[in-house]
Protein backbone atom coordinates (compact mmCIF):
# COMPACT_ATOMS: atom_id res chain seq x y z
CA UNK A 1 0.00 0.00 0.00
CA UNK A 2 0.83 3.14 -0.71
CA UNK A 3 0.39 6.28 0.99
CA UNK A 4 0.21 9.58 -0.65
CA UNK A 5 -1.79 11.69 0.96
CA UNK A 6 -1.22 15.20 2.12
CA UNK A 7 0.66 16.49 4.61
CA UNK A 8 -0.19 19.50 7.11
CA UNK A 9 3.15 20.46 7.53
CA UNK A 10 4.18 20.85 4.04
CA UNK A 11 1.36 22.14 2.14
CA UNK A 12 2.73 25.11 0.29
CA UNK A 13 5.64 23.46 -0.76
CA UNK A 14 4.23 20.60 -2.18
CA UNK A 15 1.55 22.72 -3.60
CA UNK A 16 4.78 24.41 -5.54
CA UNK A 17 5.80 21.19 -6.71
CA UNK A 18 2.01 20.05 -7.75
CA UNK A 19 2.35 23.06 -9.96
CA UNK A 20 5.73 21.85 -11.23
CA UNK A 21 4.22 18.78 -12.09
CA UNK A 22 1.31 19.81 -13.40
CA UNK A 23 3.46 21.22 -16.59
CA UNK A 24 5.36 18.11 -16.83
CA UNK A 25 2.51 15.85 -16.83
CA UNK A 26 4.87 13.79 -14.04
CA UNK A 27 3.19 12.74 -10.42
CA UNK A 28 5.59 12.32 -7.84
CA UNK A 29 5.22 8.94 -6.41
CA UNK A 30 5.78 7.95 -2.82
CA UNK A 31 8.13 5.49 -3.53
CA UNK A 32 9.46 3.19 -6.15
CA UNK A 33 6.53 0.71 -5.67
CA UNK A 34 4.29 3.14 -6.78
CA UNK A 35 5.78 4.30 -10.03
CA UNK A 36 4.63 2.93 -12.95
CA UNK A 37 6.97 0.50 -15.21
CA UNK A 38 7.92 1.10 -18.45
CA UNK A 39 7.39 -2.82 -19.07
CA UNK A 40 3.97 -4.23 -17.73
CA UNK A 41 4.62 -6.91 -16.04
CA UNK A 42 4.41 -10.42 -17.87
CA UNK A 43 5.48 -8.63 -21.04
CA UNK A 44 7.96 -10.46 -23.16
CA UNK A 45 9.35 -8.00 -25.20
CA UNK A 46 12.93 -8.46 -24.82
CA UNK A 47 14.99 -5.41 -22.99
CA UNK A 48 17.43 -3.96 -25.65
CA UNK A 49 20.14 -1.28 -24.65
CA UNK A 50 19.83 1.94 -26.12
CA UNK A 51 23.08 2.94 -27.28
CA UNK A 52 23.99 7.27 -27.11
CA UNK A 53 24.98 8.97 -30.02
CA UNK A 54 28.67 8.95 -29.70
CA UNK A 55 30.21 12.68 -29.76
CA UNK A 56 34.09 13.17 -30.30
CA UNK A 57 36.60 14.22 -27.65
CA UNK A 58 36.13 18.06 -27.01
CA UNK A 59 38.56 20.48 -27.97
CA UNK A 60 37.37 23.44 -25.91
CA UNK A 61 36.50 24.31 -22.13
CA UNK A 62 33.67 21.81 -21.47
CA UNK A 63 31.99 20.59 -18.52
CA UNK A 64 30.40 17.17 -19.15
CA UNK A 65 28.00 15.58 -16.34
CA UNK A 66 29.03 11.37 -16.72
CA UNK A 67 27.14 10.46 -13.56
CA UNK A 68 24.47 12.49 -11.24
CA UNK A 69 23.22 9.87 -8.45
CA UNK A 70 23.92 10.22 -4.83
CA UNK A 71 24.29 7.53 -2.54
CA UNK A 72 26.03 4.38 -2.84
CA UNK A 73 23.18 2.14 -4.10
CA UNK A 74 22.24 1.47 -8.18
CA UNK A 75 19.19 3.84 -9.07
CA UNK A 76 16.80 4.03 -11.98
CA UNK A 77 17.61 6.40 -14.53
CA UNK A 78 21.37 8.02 -12.83
CA UNK A 79 24.51 6.60 -12.52
CA UNK A 80 27.12 7.17 -9.83
CA UNK A 81 27.99 10.77 -9.45
CA UNK A 82 31.22 11.77 -11.65
CA UNK A 83 32.22 15.04 -13.26
CA UNK A 84 34.97 15.69 -15.89
CA UNK A 85 35.81 19.59 -17.03
CA UNK A 86 37.32 19.82 -19.93
CA UNK A 87 40.51 22.21 -21.19
CA UNK A 88 41.71 22.27 -24.37
CA UNK A 89 41.10 18.81 -25.04
CA UNK A 90 42.35 17.66 -21.64
CA UNK A 91 39.80 15.97 -19.08
CA UNK A 92 39.71 16.47 -15.54
CA UNK A 93 37.91 14.15 -13.33
CA UNK A 94 36.27 14.64 -10.15
CA UNK A 95 34.83 11.72 -8.47
CA UNK A 96 34.49 8.57 -10.35
CA UNK A 97 31.32 6.93 -8.59
CA UNK A 98 29.87 4.07 -10.11
CA UNK A 99 29.61 3.04 -14.13
CA UNK A 100 32.25 6.30 -14.38
CA UNK A 101 34.55 4.47 -16.99
CA UNK A 102 31.98 2.88 -19.27
CA UNK A 103 29.78 7.02 -18.92
CA UNK A 104 33.39 8.26 -19.71
CA UNK A 105 33.41 6.48 -23.32
CA UNK A 106 29.60 6.69 -23.98
CA UNK A 107 30.28 10.63 -23.53
CA UNK A 108 32.84 10.96 -26.96
CA UNK A 109 35.96 11.34 -23.98
CA UNK A 110 39.19 10.15 -24.54
CA UNK A 111 41.06 7.95 -21.87
CA UNK A 112 44.55 9.12 -23.64
CA UNK A 113 43.09 12.58 -23.22
CA UNK A 114 42.55 12.14 -19.10
CA UNK A 115 44.92 14.78 -17.49
CA UNK A 116 43.97 14.10 -13.80
CA UNK A 117 41.56 12.69 -10.97
CA UNK A 118 40.28 14.69 -8.24
CA UNK A 119 38.23 12.68 -5.30
CA UNK A 120 36.60 14.66 -3.02
CA UNK A 121 36.42 12.08 -0.32
CA UNK A 122 36.94 8.57 0.20
CA UNK A 123 33.10 7.27 0.81
CA UNK A 124 31.92 3.97 -1.84
CA UNK A 125 29.47 6.56 -4.15
CA UNK A 126 32.43 9.00 -5.50
CA UNK A 127 34.97 5.60 -5.46
CA UNK A 128 32.96 2.81 -7.18
CA UNK A 129 34.88 3.25 -10.66
CA UNK A 130 38.00 4.75 -9.39
CA UNK A 131 40.53 1.66 -9.30
CA UNK A 132 38.66 0.52 -12.95
CA UNK A 133 40.67 3.35 -14.76
CA UNK A 134 43.06 1.57 -14.16
CA UNK A 135 42.35 -1.90 -14.13
CA UNK A 136 39.94 -1.19 -17.57
CA UNK A 137 41.94 1.17 -19.25
CA UNK A 138 45.55 0.78 -18.09
CA UNK A 139 45.58 -2.43 -20.30
CA UNK A 140 45.30 -3.46 -23.86
CA UNK A 141 44.24 -0.26 -25.69
CA UNK A 142 40.12 -0.68 -26.82
CA UNK A 143 38.78 -0.93 -30.37
CA UNK A 144 39.14 2.71 -30.94
CA UNK A 145 42.64 2.02 -30.03
CA UNK A 146 42.52 4.43 -26.94
CA UNK A 147 44.06 3.84 -23.28
CA UNK A 148 45.71 5.35 -20.60
CA UNK A 149 48.45 6.93 -22.63
CA UNK A 150 50.68 7.29 -19.41
CA UNK A 151 50.76 8.32 -15.75
CA UNK A 152 47.23 9.25 -14.43
CA UNK A 153 47.52 12.06 -11.71
CA UNK A 154 45.11 11.78 -9.22
CA UNK A 155 44.89 13.90 -6.12
CA UNK A 156 42.62 12.16 -3.02
CA UNK A 157 42.35 12.59 0.84
CA UNK A 158 44.61 10.79 3.15
CA UNK A 159 44.16 8.75 6.23
CA UNK A 160 41.72 10.40 8.28
CA UNK A 161 43.53 9.81 11.50
CA UNK A 162 40.65 8.17 13.78
CA UNK A 163 37.19 7.03 13.56
CA UNK A 164 33.76 8.46 14.56
CA UNK A 165 33.18 6.56 18.23
CA UNK A 166 31.17 3.46 18.73
CA UNK A 167 27.59 3.45 18.65
CA UNK A 168 25.44 1.16 21.00
CA UNK A 169 25.54 -1.97 20.74
CA UNK A 170 28.95 -1.27 19.06
CA UNK A 171 29.94 -2.99 15.81
CA UNK A 172 32.56 -4.34 13.73
CA UNK A 173 35.57 -2.29 12.72
CA UNK A 174 37.08 -3.23 9.26
CA UNK A 175 40.75 -3.76 8.71
CA UNK A 176 41.26 -2.23 12.28
CA UNK A 177 45.22 -2.88 11.63
CA UNK A 178 44.68 0.24 9.34
CA UNK A 179 40.88 0.76 9.44
CA UNK A 180 40.97 4.56 8.24
CA UNK A 181 43.00 4.38 4.89
CA UNK A 182 44.02 7.39 2.78
CA UNK A 183 43.68 7.14 -1.60
CA UNK A 184 47.30 5.47 -1.30
CA UNK A 185 46.80 2.76 0.84
CA UNK A 186 43.65 2.63 -0.91
CA UNK A 187 45.06 2.00 -4.30
CA UNK A 188 47.64 -0.01 -2.85
CA UNK A 189 45.63 -2.62 -1.64
CA UNK A 190 43.62 -2.77 -4.85
CA UNK A 191 46.75 -3.40 -6.55
CA UNK A 192 47.37 -6.19 -3.85
CA UNK A 193 44.11 -7.44 -4.57
CA UNK A 194 44.50 -7.71 -8.41
CA UNK A 195 47.66 -8.83 -8.30
CA UNK A 196 47.21 -12.05 -9.90
CA UNK A 197 45.16 -10.66 -12.78
CA UNK A 198 48.28 -8.39 -13.49
CA UNK A 199 51.03 -10.65 -12.95
CA UNK A 200 49.23 -13.05 -15.51
CA UNK A 201 48.34 -10.78 -18.00
CA UNK A 202 51.88 -8.73 -17.85
CA UNK A 203 53.24 -12.55 -18.68
CA UNK A 204 50.74 -13.36 -20.83
CA UNK A 205 50.32 -10.04 -23.18
CA UNK A 206 52.59 -7.70 -21.97
CA UNK A 207 50.69 -4.97 -20.62
CA UNK A 208 51.92 -2.38 -18.30
CA UNK A 209 52.48 -2.38 -15.02
CA UNK A 210 49.76 -0.64 -13.53
CA UNK A 211 51.74 0.78 -10.51
CA UNK A 212 54.06 2.65 -13.96
CA UNK A 213 50.11 4.45 -14.15
CA UNK A 214 49.64 5.66 -10.79
CA UNK A 215 50.72 9.14 -10.30
CA UNK A 216 48.63 9.46 -6.10
CA UNK A 217 49.39 12.27 -4.24
CA UNK A 218 47.25 12.91 -0.85
CA UNK A 219 45.91 15.86 -0.23
CA UNK A 220 47.76 17.64 2.74
CA UNK A 221 45.70 19.47 4.65
CA UNK A 222 46.72 23.14 5.96
CA UNK A 223 47.46 23.91 10.25
CA UNK A 224 43.99 25.06 10.51
CA UNK A 225 42.80 22.61 13.50
CA UNK A 226 41.56 20.38 11.40
CA UNK A 227 41.05 16.61 12.62
CA UNK A 228 38.39 14.31 12.48
CA UNK A 229 36.46 15.94 15.87
CA UNK A 230 36.88 19.26 14.03
CA UNK A 231 36.48 18.39 10.41
CA UNK A 232 35.62 21.47 8.70
CA UNK A 233 36.94 25.01 10.49
CA UNK A 234 36.54 28.06 8.62
CA UNK A 235 39.93 28.42 6.70
CA UNK A 236 40.82 29.66 2.86
CA UNK A 237 41.07 27.73 -0.25
CA UNK A 238 44.58 26.20 -0.94
CA UNK A 239 46.52 25.82 -3.88
CA UNK A 240 46.33 21.52 -4.61
CA UNK A 241 47.50 21.40 -8.29
CA UNK A 242 48.23 23.67 -11.20
CA UNK A 243 49.74 22.70 -14.82
CA UNK A 244 49.64 25.04 -18.17
CA UNK A 245 45.69 24.64 -18.41
CA UNK A 246 43.96 24.74 -14.77
CA UNK A 247 44.86 25.77 -11.46
CA UNK A 248 43.01 23.21 -8.75
CA UNK A 249 42.11 24.29 -5.23
CA UNK A 250 40.35 22.92 -2.32
CA UNK A 251 39.01 23.64 0.61
CA UNK A 252 37.63 21.53 3.84
CA UNK A 253 33.97 20.97 4.13
CA UNK A 254 31.50 19.60 6.50
CA UNK A 255 30.09 15.81 5.70
CA UNK A 256 28.98 14.52 8.76
CA UNK A 257 31.91 12.50 10.48
CA UNK A 258 33.98 12.47 7.04
CA UNK A 259 37.95 13.46 7.53
CA UNK A 260 38.72 15.42 5.41
CA UNK A 261 36.21 15.90 2.58
CA UNK A 262 36.68 18.37 0.19
CA UNK A 263 35.17 21.25 -2.24
CA UNK A 264 37.38 22.06 -5.54
CA UNK A 265 37.78 24.96 -7.70
CA UNK A 266 39.02 25.04 -11.10
CA UNK A 267 40.55 28.36 -12.72
CA UNK A 268 41.28 28.55 -16.24
CA UNK A 269 41.92 31.39 -18.60
CA UNK A 270 38.35 31.51 -19.63
CA UNK A 271 36.68 31.16 -16.58
CA UNK A 272 36.22 28.96 -12.71
CA UNK A 273 34.49 26.27 -11.98
CA UNK A 274 33.77 24.88 -8.04
CA UNK A 275 32.54 21.36 -7.13
CA UNK A 276 31.03 20.89 -3.83
CA UNK A 277 31.52 17.77 -2.96
CA UNK A 278 29.38 16.08 -0.63
CA UNK A 279 28.20 19.13 2.20
CA UNK A 280 26.08 20.79 4.83
CA UNK A 281 25.72 24.11 4.67
CA UNK A 282 28.82 25.48 4.84
CA UNK A 283 30.44 28.85 4.23
CA UNK A 284 33.72 27.03 2.87
CA UNK A 285 31.70 26.54 -0.11
CA UNK A 286 30.77 29.99 -0.56
CA UNK A 287 34.41 31.26 0.14
CA UNK A 288 36.02 28.88 -2.55
CA UNK A 289 33.35 29.10 -4.98
CA UNK A 290 33.33 33.16 -4.63
CA UNK A 291 33.00 34.66 -7.85
CA UNK A 292 33.01 30.93 -10.13
CA UNK A 293 31.30 31.28 -13.38
CA UNK A 294 29.27 27.78 -12.67
CA UNK A 295 29.12 25.84 -9.05
CA UNK A 296 28.63 22.26 -9.46
CA UNK A 297 26.51 21.34 -6.05
CA UNK A 298 25.16 18.67 -4.45
CA UNK A 299 21.54 18.30 -3.15
CA UNK A 300 18.89 16.70 -1.55
CA UNK A 301 15.32 16.55 -0.84
CA UNK A 302 15.12 16.52 2.90
CA UNK A 303 11.26 17.29 3.38
CA UNK A 304 10.40 14.72 0.68
CA UNK A 305 12.13 11.79 2.15
CA UNK A 306 10.80 12.68 5.64
CA UNK A 307 7.32 12.47 3.82
CA UNK A 308 7.82 9.45 1.74
CA UNK A 309 11.32 7.56 2.21
CA UNK A 310 10.29 5.79 5.48
CA UNK A 311 13.69 5.85 6.76
CA UNK A 312 15.63 4.95 9.71
CA UNK A 313 16.11 7.67 12.07
CA UNK A 314 20.09 7.36 12.34
CA UNK A 315 19.82 7.41 8.46
CA UNK A 316 17.87 10.64 8.08
CA UNK A 317 20.00 12.46 10.79
CA UNK A 318 23.08 11.29 9.13
CA UNK A 319 21.62 12.94 6.58
CA UNK A 320 20.30 15.90 7.55
CA UNK A 321 24.14 16.12 8.94
CA UNK A 322 25.83 15.90 5.43
CA UNK A 323 24.17 17.27 2.77
CA UNK A 324 22.81 20.53 1.53
CA UNK A 325 18.91 20.45 1.51
CA UNK A 326 17.02 22.31 -1.56
CA UNK A 327 15.48 25.32 0.22
CA UNK A 328 19.75 26.12 1.20
CA UNK A 329 21.35 25.44 -1.93
CA UNK A 330 20.21 28.54 -4.07
CA UNK A 331 21.54 30.70 -0.76
CA UNK A 332 25.19 28.99 -1.13
CA UNK A 333 24.71 30.02 -5.02
CA UNK A 334 23.73 33.66 -4.49
CA UNK A 335 26.17 34.28 -1.34
CA UNK A 336 28.94 33.22 -3.49
CA UNK A 337 28.01 35.20 -6.94
CA UNK A 338 27.96 32.64 -9.22
CA UNK A 339 26.05 32.71 -12.70
CA UNK A 340 25.15 29.52 -13.30
CA UNK A 341 24.28 26.35 -10.72
CA UNK A 342 24.86 23.16 -12.01
CA UNK A 343 22.87 20.38 -9.69
CA UNK A 344 24.28 17.07 -9.03
CA UNK A 345 24.48 13.88 -6.72
CA UNK A 346 20.67 14.09 -6.72
CA UNK A 347 18.75 12.25 -3.53
CA UNK A 348 16.33 11.15 -4.42
CA UNK A 349 18.37 9.83 -7.82
CA UNK A 350 15.42 8.59 -9.45
CA UNK A 351 13.59 10.55 -11.37
CA UNK A 352 10.39 8.51 -11.01
CA UNK A 353 10.07 10.45 -8.12
CA UNK A 354 11.11 14.16 -8.72
CA UNK A 355 11.26 15.29 -11.83
CA UNK A 356 13.98 17.60 -13.24
CA UNK A 357 11.62 20.76 -13.07
CA UNK A 358 10.24 20.06 -9.44
CA UNK A 359 14.34 20.08 -8.92
CA UNK A 360 14.61 23.53 -10.62
CA UNK A 361 11.72 25.66 -9.34
CA UNK A 362 12.81 24.15 -5.72
CA UNK A 363 16.36 25.30 -6.02
CA UNK A 364 16.19 28.50 -7.85
CA UNK A 365 14.50 30.24 -5.22
CA UNK A 366 16.39 32.90 -3.80
CA UNK A 367 19.11 32.55 -6.44
CA UNK A 368 19.43 34.85 -9.54
CA UNK A 369 21.06 33.15 -12.16
CA UNK A 370 20.79 29.97 -13.99
CA UNK A 371 19.84 26.68 -12.47
CA UNK A 372 20.57 23.34 -14.56
CA UNK A 373 19.75 20.14 -12.96
CA UNK A 374 22.18 18.11 -13.84
CA UNK A 375 21.36 14.48 -15.97
CA UNK A 376 23.81 11.75 -16.94
CA UNK A 377 25.82 12.85 -19.83
CA UNK A 378 24.99 16.34 -20.11
CA UNK A 379 27.49 18.23 -21.94
CA UNK A 380 27.61 21.99 -20.81
CA UNK A 381 29.93 24.14 -22.99
CA UNK A 382 31.51 27.75 -21.82
CA UNK A 383 30.04 30.08 -21.66
CA UNK A 384 27.74 27.18 -19.66
CA UNK A 385 24.78 26.35 -21.95
CA UNK A 386 23.67 23.12 -21.73
CA UNK A 387 24.47 21.44 -25.36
Amino acid sequence: MCDTGPSDRSISRRSLLGAAMAGTGVVIAASAACASSADPPGSSTPLRPVLPVRSSQPKDTVLTLLGTSGGPQAEYGRTGTSTVLTVEGHDYVVDAGRSSVTQYLNAGLEFSALAGMFITHLHADHLADYYNYFLLEGGEPNAEKDNLSGPLTVYGPGPAGGLPPQPTPPVATIAPENPTPGIKDLTDRLNEGYAYSYNVFMRDTGIRDVESLQDIHEIAVPDVGAGPANTAPSMEPFTIFEDDRVSVSAILVPHGPVFPAFAFRFDTDKGSVAFSGDTKLSDNVVRIAQGADVLVHEVIDLEFIKLFGHVAPDLLQHLENSHTTTSQVAKVAQSAGVEHLVLTHLVPSNPRLIPDLAWEVQCGIGFSGRVHVGNDLDRITWPFRRR
